[in-house]
């Protein structure tokens, strides 16, 4: 009897990214049918110009396809307003990128906060959330610190929480730990295999094949089509 399969979180269906430049027509996406189900665990690998990057845009509906479909969580992504796509992303999708993108004006529980200014939950519960989480990322003892006063590690560990805070469907990276040295690099790795174990999905995009080699399932890309998808074998005992 075959189990049945997780439900999907994102699905691509026929998705092109088109830019045109002068008289000439970049696809940076080029016909994609993918689906990403709740639970897994995916990176995305591929040369400058494959279209990785584009595709993680497209995903966190920080772009929208010239052709074809997204679905985000069952919802048609290109039926939406842009109001109702932002409240739509803030809800499902985390992130986080190579760079932080943290306020330099707010402090580590403030910055985790962040996404929550877009929902109608009382304030006081999503701050017991929020200082939870920054207990959970190591940063109990820094809620009241600015970046400035943070290592790149710590300003991604606020990255992280800030990206949980929401619960969101599906958690995406950009390079993660591409600014890191390789310990602070691998506790980042590890922190990921543990929301995966807990039943988080995970998309992140990177250059690095010890990084990749951390997923399930790793997507190459080039000239902004699938090469290939690689999935980790995975002994079954009886």
């Amino acid at each position: 009897m075959t189990a049945e399969l997780p439900p999907p979180v994102a699905e691509l269906r026929g998705v092109r990214r088109t830019y045109v430049m002068g008289s000439e027509e970049l696809h940076a996406i080029d016909g994609v049918d993918l689906v990403f189900r709740r639970g897994e665990y995916w990176s995305i690998m591929g040369p400058s110009g494959s279209g990785k990057s584009t595709m993680l845009n497209l995903l966190g509906c920080l772009d929208r396809p010239t052709e074809g479909t997204y679905l985000l969580g069952g919802e048609d992504t290109g039926l939406l307003d842009d109001d109702a796509l932002s409240e739509l992303r803030s809800r499902r999708l985390g992130f986080i990128f190579q760079s932080y993108n943290l306020i330099p004006q707010l402090d580590v529980l403030d910055n985790i906060l962040v996404p929550v200014l877009y929902q109608s939950e009382p304030p006081s519960d999503a701050e017991e959330r929020a200082k939870h989480l920054a207990e959970r990322v190591g940063l109990g003892d820094r809620m009241g610190h600015r970046p400035k006063e943070l290592s790149g590690g710590q300003m991604q560990r606020v990255a992280i929480a800030r990206a949980l805070v929401n619960d969101p469907d599906l958690i995406l990276a950009d390079e993660a730990t591409g600014n890191l040295d390789s310990q602070t690099g691998l506790e980042i790795l590890d922190l990921f295999d543990e929301l995966h174990g807990e039943g988080k999905t995970l998309i992140f995009v990177t250059h690095e094949s010890h990084v990749a080699a951390r997923a399930e399932r790793i997507l190459n890309m080039g000239d902004g089509k699938v090469v290939d998808i690689v999935e980790k074998q995975v002994e079954v005992t009886t």
